[in-house]
C-alpha cells in the first residue's frame, strides 16, 4: 500500500512540474508588454463621403488594424470635431486619426487623450485662428481650381441652423473629374460624384481652435498634383504640423482613392512610431 501511495505522489508531483513548465513556457512566448493595437479612424472631407476610404480601410484591415470611418457632417470644424469626439468615446484603447482635405481641419480641432497620432492626407492643418477659405488665398498660394463655375452653391435644410438651412458648396458634375480626381478613371469619378456630400459654406469661414498637432505626433502626405489644395500650401501646413514626418505622392487631391497603398503606408508608419 505504501508503495502505491508513493507512486501516486510521484505522479502528482510530475504532473505539477509539467504544468508549471508549460505555464512558464506560455508566459515566455507572450510579449511581456504587448502594446494594444490602435483603432484607425478615417475622416473624409468635403465633396466626398466615407466610401472614398474603402481601399485604404481594406489594406489596413488586412494588416490587422481595426478600422472605423466617421460620417463627417461637414458643418463646421468645431461642431464636426465635437461629433467626432462623441464617436471616439465608443472606441476602447489607442486611436490614430486620419483626415483628408477638410477632414484635416476636423482632426486638428479634436482633442482626445486616446489619440496617439494624426495623419493628414492632402488635408488642411490650420493653426489657431486660421480658416479654410483664408488658407486658400490665391495670391499667396495660387493653383486651386475650386472656384466658380466648378464650385456651385445650394441651399440645404438644417434643423440646427437659426434659419433652418445652410448655404452649401459642391463641385458641379462637368468639372468634378478634372478638378477633384483627375487621376482616376471616368467610371470611378462618376461613382465619386454620386457619393459627393456638399459642405456648409460656414465651415470654410470658421476660425480654427488650438491645433491638436501642437501636442500630438502628426504625419502628412502631400499630393503633388492637387487641384484643390495647392501643393505649396500643403507643404507650408505640413512643415508646421508634421516636421520630419512629411512625404509626397504623385497624385491628385484624392490619393486615398488613386493610390491607397501609399496612404496606408503612411498610416502604418504613424502606428509603428507611436505604438
Amino acid at each position: 500500500m505504501n508503495s502505491r501511495r508513493t507512486a501516486r505522489r510521484r505522479l502528482r508531483t510530475a504532473a505539477t512540474l509539467v504544468a508549471s513548465v508549460l505555464t512558464l513556457a506560455g508566459l515566455a512566448a507572450a510579449p511581456a508588454n504587448a502594446a494594444p493595437v490602435p483603432t484607425v479612424v478615417l475622416v473624409h472631407g468635403a465633396f466626398a463621403d466615407a466610401s472614398g476610404w474603402t481601399d485604404v480601410a481594406a489594406q489596413l484591415s488586412a494588416s490587422g488594424y481595426p478600422v472605423r470611418t466617421f460620417d463627417n457632417p461637414l458643418r463646421s470644424p468645431a461642431g464636426d470635431a465635437a461629433r467626432l469626439t462623441e464617436f471616439l468615446a465608443d472606441i476602447k484603447g489607442p486611436i490614430v486619426l486620419v483626415g483628408h482635405s477638410y477632414g484635416g481641419a476636423v482632426i486638428t480641432n479634436t482633442h482626445d487623450s486616446d489619440v496617439r497620432a494624426n495623419v493628414y492626407i492632402a488635408a488642411f492643418a490650420p493653426a489657431e485662428g486660421e480658416f479654410v477659405q483664408g488658407l486658400l488665398n490665391p495670391v499667396t498660394y495660387p493653383g486651386s481650381r475650386l472656384l466658380p463655375p466648378a464650385l456651385q452653391l445650394t441651399s440645404v435644410p438644417d434643423g440646427a441652423s437659426p434659419v433652418g438651412a445652410d448655404v452649401d458648396g459642391y463641385i458641379a458634375e462637368e468639372y468634378f473629374h478634372e478638378v477633384f480626381c483627375q487621376d482616376v478613371s471616368a467610371a470611378v469619378a462618376a461613382d465619386m460624384y454620386a457619393h459627393q456630400k456638399s459642405a456648409a459654406l460656414a465651415a470654410n469661414l470658421e476660425p480654427s481652435g488650438a491645433p491638436s498637432w501642437a501636442d500630438t505626433p502628426s504625419w502628412y502626405l502631400i499630393s503633388q498634383q492637387d487641384r484643390v489644395i495647392p501643393p505649396a500650401l500643403q507643404k507650408m501646413m505640413a512643415g508646421r504640423a508634421a516636421p520630419g514626418r512629411t512625404s509626397e505622392v504623385d497624385a491628385s487631391h484624392v490619393s486615398l482613392v488613386s493610390q491607397p497603398g501609399r496612404v496606408a503606408d503612411v498610416v502604418r508608419a504613424a502606428i509603428t512610431a507611436t505604438s
